[in-house]
C-alpha cells in the first residue's frame, strides 16, 4: 500500500501545473482500484486548509470528503506514531514534524512507500519515496 502526502491531493485539483496531470492520473488509478493507497485524517485536514485558501470552504470540504472516501480506510495516527515521528524529527529527520509523523504512521502499517512531490521525503531513509511520476510508472 502507498501512503499519499498532501501534495498529491493539492496538485490534482489545483491550478495549471506540470504535476497536475500526473496527480490526476495517479488518483484515477486509486479510484479505479489499480493502485492501493491511503492517507491519514491529518493529510485530509491539511488539504482542506490549503484548498480553502484558494477557493471556498464549501469546495474545500467537498473535495476533502471525496478524497477521504476514495482513500478509505484512512490510517489513524496513534500516540506511538506521534512519539516516534517527533523523536525522528528532533534527532535526525530532514522533514518537518508533520511529515515525520506521517512517515512513522506509514511505517507502522507496513506501507511500501510514500508518494509526494515534496523532495524532502527523498532525504529520509525509513520508507521509500516515490514521486508522482514514479508511482504512475508502477502501473505500466
Amino acid at each position: 500500500m502507498l501512503i499519499i502526502d498532501t501534495t498529491v491531493l493539492a496538485y490534482a485539483v489545483g491550478g495549471e501545473h506540470d504535476l497536475r496531470g500526473g496527480a490526476r492520473d495517479f488518483l484515477r488509478g486509486v479510484a479505479e482500484g489499480r493502485i492501493r493507497a491511503s492517507t491519514t485524517p491529518e493529510v485530509i485536514q491539511e488539504f482542506a486548509h490549503v484548498r480553502s485558501r484558494r477557493t471556498t470552504r464549501a469546495d474545500a470540504a467537498s473535495q476533502a470528503l471525496d478524497f477521504a472516501t476514495m482513500l478509505s480506510p484512512l490510517i489513524t495516527t496513534s500516540q506511538d506514531d506521534i512519539e516516534r515521528g517527533l523523536g525522528l524529527w528532533e534527532h535526525q529527520m530532514p522533514l518537518g514534524s508533520f511529515d515525520a509523523i506521517l512517515i512513522a504512521a506509514a511505517e507502522r502499517v507496513g506501507a511500501s512507500a510514500v508518494v509526494s512531490s515534496d523532495k524532502g521525503f527523498a532525504d529520509q531513509h525509513l520508507l521509500p519515496h516515490l514521486t508522482i511520476a514514479q508511482a504512475l510508472a508502477t502501473l505500466a
